[in-house]
Order: structure tokens, then sequence, then C-alpha cells
């Protein structure tokens, strides 16, 4: 058992959530029971999350993606009282780390996924993402095939770079804007979780390939090392609760 406030205190240091500006509020966004046995982590808020926290006995739930954005209703609709309802019954704290948990060195979901596709990480890429090289360069080929094993989904690729990659930039998620900047480093290939609809046209222009494995996919790993890590400096149970979505 561990206090809450402790538990959040310790994420958003590790995180170091205050140096990154996001567009939701990090770490604690619904306060709970105040003691904590057992952490249940996911990768979005929803409904289904919150009740089988509940029926897992958990007092915190960590996301990647909160329940509070910036670009969203300030009101209280039937959705949002519904996941509200769901986490108020059950006593359970929601925290949220969105661009803290991506970029993070360590527990990141950029460093995650770039490390499960053999890249060896040598610098930061766009603030969030990292980049690296491969000690022995895939074909486009290949890597396709590497991340599709690895996130358990065909990713949707645009082969327009070179025959063998050597550097590879990755940024989980919603990463296809990153994808000129990738051509001006240097990479020859952008790995992330969607494309957007100028993505195909401008790999080809650029020459630069693109991996697209999905958002949810892409941003499984991150959250489950922080419940781990948490876990382990508090001595108590986590689970992670998956909720497949194409997307």
């Amino acid at each position: 058992m561990a206090q809450r406030d402790e538990i959040i205190a310790f994420a958003d240091e590790l995180l170091d959530t205050g140096s990154y500006r996001d567009y939701g509020p990090m770490g604690m966004q619904v306060v709970g029971a105040s003691e904590v046995t057992k952490v249940v982590c996911g990768v979005s808020s929803s409904l289904e999350l919150f009740t089988r926290a509940a029926s897992a006995g958990a007092q915190l739930v960590l996301v990647h993606h909160g329940l509070l954005w910036e670009n969203e209703p300030r009101t209280i609709d039937t959705r949002m009282k519904r996941r509200l309802r769901a986490l108020f019954d059950a006593d359970i704290t929601l925290a949220a780390y969105h661009l803290a948990l991506d970029a993070h060195p360590e527990i990141g979901n950029n460093v995650l996924l770039a490390r499960e596709l053999g890249l060896d990480v040598d610098a930061p890429f766009a603030e969030i993402g990292v980049g690296g090289r491969f000690a022995e360069p895939p074909t486009i080929s290949d890597l396709a095939s590497l991340a599709a094993r690895v996130v358990g989904r065909e990713p949707l690729v645009f082969a327009e770079g070179p025959d063998r990659i050597r550097r590879a930039a990755v940024v989980t998620g919603g990463g296809a804007q990153y994808l000129s900047r990738a051509a001006a480093d240097g990479y020859d290939v952008l790995v992330t979780g969607e494309a957007a609809e100028p993505t195909m046209m401008a790999a080809r222009e650029l020459g630069i390939h693109f991996v697209a494995a999905g958002h949810y996919a892409t941003e499984r790993l991150g959250v489950q090392a922080l419940a781990a890590r948490i876990a382990e400096r508090f001595g108590m149970a986590w689970e992670f609760v998956e909720l497949e979505n194409p997307v």
C-alpha cells in the first residue's frame, strides 16, 4: 500500500512533466482514494477501461491519453458523465501522462518502440521523438515485417526511400507532421502511428520511407513501463488493460 500523492509526485518527477507544454493537464486529472494497493494502466481513457479497473480492484488508473483536452468542450456531456461516475463510484484516481511519457529517455513510448525495432538510439528527434541507426540496415520490407511483429498489426507503408535504411526517426502516435523534418535531418524513414492525407505524396517527393504502425499500437509500451516502475518503487500490483483500437 502507498499514498496516492506520493505516487503522483514520483511519476511527475520521473517524467519531468514541468518541461513539457501539453494539450491537457499531465499528472492527476481526477482524485480518488488516498491509499493505493493496485494500479491499472491503459493507453486511452474510456468508460470500459475505468469499469475494468474497478473490477480489478484498482485505486489508480494510469493512461497516456487523459480525459481533459484543450480542444474539447468544457461541458460535461453524457459520455463524460458516465466516465466520471465510474471513477467516482469506485473511488479511483486518474493520472494521465502524454508528451512527457512519449519523450522519456528510458520508459518513453518512442525510445521503447525504437529499441524493439532494433534501432541504436543516438539522438532526440522533434523534441519528443528519437532518432538512431541500424547496425545492419534493413530494407523497408524487413522493417515493416518487424514492426508488424512488435505491434501486432500490419503497418501502413509508403516505400519511397532508399534500398537500405541506415537512419530512422521514431515519433509514436500522430507523428505524420514530422515527415518533412525527418527528411531534412537525413533520416531514411519515419516510423509513427498514423498517416495524414498528404503523407503519401510528401514521402514520395521527399524520397523517404513512411511507416504508420497504429496510433494505439505504437503507444502501448510507455504506460506499461511507467506502471511497472511505480509498482516496483512502491511494492504493489499492476495490470495493463488491452482495449484494441485499429486506429
